[in-house]
């Protein structure tokens, strides 16, 4: 792949007609960082699993 502003353009374009969308499975606290790498190893998350920092 060649850096190229074009194919993010295309794909902007399609997560804001909603072909794609983003799917957070769960979020978990900073503190609980290796909660959130186990549960990630586990392999039971469905989407994405997010550490929030703030």
């Amino acid at each position: 792949m060649r850096p190229s502003g074009e194919p993010l353009r295309d794909i902007a374009a399609l997560i804001e007609s909603g072909a794609i969308r983003r799917v957070v499975h769960r979020v978990f606290g900073f503190d609980a960082t290796n909660d959130a790498l186990a549960y990630v190893d586990s392999g039971r998350a469905k989407g994405k699993v997010v550490i929030k920092v703030r």
